[in-house]
């Protein structure tokens, strides 16, 4: 693909919120006279208009399925084509290790199916208290074949990973190593390179659930050198659907279960009945919106106008992660730092300033003498809209004591949501808490 390129490439890390949040029209909305405030990003994040518009365009002219002897069948292999170019330039591999599906949770389940049929008793899965369900309950399921699961502890005062003792229990008999990127309760990052290492270093296999850290950060599937990466892309402003990596052999070593109709070719093999065309339409549209974040300064004079192939796609998805993750600790240093003010509130997590590179902008709470569920209805009259409950990270909230008395309030932010936003649901906050 040819390129025309007027001016550099922006190394600038700023940006430009007005030109972020006018791709967004629900951001547009009121709730009770009140500006509507999204910070229900770690359930689901909102969709540029490129998304809706790509959805509602294949609908509108491409409706068809796959490998059909006419156009519009032809044009949706196309639209998965440029799918799979779209998401191996997200997590920096080959489009032919790119499987679609409903949501990360479907897709682990399938994984963890087609790699139970190699295991038996004596083998041992590694998990985490940390993590969300989805990265739990399909490898606790393998228990019926006999399968030992061994779990790494936390340090409960920050809600991290116990590195040491995730070392201490993968051993020989260790067959996968299952951790989450970042929790979506509590925001923390994991050293997933590392724990990758460690358990290749055993002959285990590295799953990881990159679902909540996705939307904030970059993710290298290369650098890592994790065998199977697995998303939800409505968790980074595309349509409900779920994308797992696995490294080409692994794809072509285990064993589905398919129906017989179904090629055996990779990553077809993986993907079972119709895929859900206009969604993954939508995922083209929402990386490459995520690319032009990255690839033209709209602060600046001197724009970038381009096209671009798959290498410059993944450079701009660099640049717009440095962006994002700088705007990123803006939000969670104004956050942290107007928590710790509030009367009665109690955070869950990482509450170091130093550390922000060590948590992702979700924050986890509690208020004495207010339920989660109390404190997310009265933020959601005033048109906050914030998450309560455990959010099926079901091992966190019973090891901290929250689970019988509500969870947490998690309140979450992305690159769309602004200094103002952080002000307004602190002092909200705040004045529960006044209240008693």
């Amino acid at each position: 693909m040819t390129t025309r390129t007027v001016g550099p490439l922006q190394a600038d890390t700023s940006l430009d919120l007005a030109w972020v949040r006018v791709q967004f029209p629900s951001l547009s909305q009121r709730v009770n006279g009140h500006p509507a405030t999204f910070l229900d990003g770690p359930g689901g994040t909102q969709v540029p208009q490129r998304v809706i518009d790509a959805i509602s365009g294949y609908l509108r002219e491409n409706n068809a399925n796959t490998c059909g002897a006419y156009a519009t069948s032809r044009n949706t292999d196309r639209v998965i084509t440029d799918a799979r170019s779209a998401m191996a330039d997200f997590l920096g591999c080959d489009s032919d290790e790119i499987v679609f599906g409903p949501n990360m949770t479907t897709l682990t389940f399938a994984m963890s199916r087609a790699i139970g049929r190699e295991l038996g008793p004596g083998d041992e899965i590694l998990l985490t208290h940390l993590d969300h369900d989805a990265n739990i309950s399909p490898w606790r399921a393998l228990v019926e074949r006999g399968v030992k699961i061994q779990f790494a502890e936390i340090r409960e005062e920050d809600c991290t990973l116990n590195l040491e003792d995730l070392a201490s229990k993968i051993n020989s008999r260790t067959r996968v190593v299952a951790v989450g990127y970042a929790s979506n309760a509590v925001g923390t990052i994991n050293d997933v390179k590392t724990i990758v290492r460690l358990a290749h270093n055993a002959g285990a296999m590295a799953y990881i659930d990159a679902v909540h850290y996705a939307p904030h950060g970059p993710i290298d599937v290369r650098d890592l050198d994790c065998d199977l990466l697995a998303c939800s892309t409505y968790k980074f402003f595309a349509p409900h659907m779920g994308v797992l990596y696995g490294k080409r052999e692994h794809l072509a070593r285990f064993s589905p279960y398919k129906v017989r109709a179904n090629t055996d070719a990779v990553p077809q093999r993986w993907e079972w009945g119709t895929l859900n065309h206009e969604c993954i339409a939508g995922i083209t549209a929402c990386v490459d919106y995520l690319a032009e974040l990255g690839r033209e300064n709209p602060r600046s004079s001197t724009r970038t106008q381009t096209l671009m192939g798959a290498f410059e796609r993944r450079e701009a998805l660099k640049m717009s992660y440095r962006a994002i993750r700088a705007h990123e600790r803006t939000l969670a240093k104004r956050m942290l730092g107007g928590l710790t003010q509030i009367r009665g509130l109690r955070l869950y997590g990482i509450s170091d300033l130093t550390r922000l590179d060590s948590r992702c902008p979700t924050f986890a709470v509690r208020i004495e003498g207010h339920s989660p569920l109390e404190l997310a209805t009265k933020l959601g009259d005033r048109g906050i809209f914030t998450w309560d409950g455990n959010y099926y990270a079901i091992n966190l909230t019973e090891r901290l004591g929250v689970e019988k008395n509500g969870g947490f309030l998690r309140i979450g932010f992305v690159h769309y949501n602004t200094e103002e936003e952080v002000d307004r649901v602190l002092e909200e906050l705040a004045t529960v808490s006044q209240l008693g």
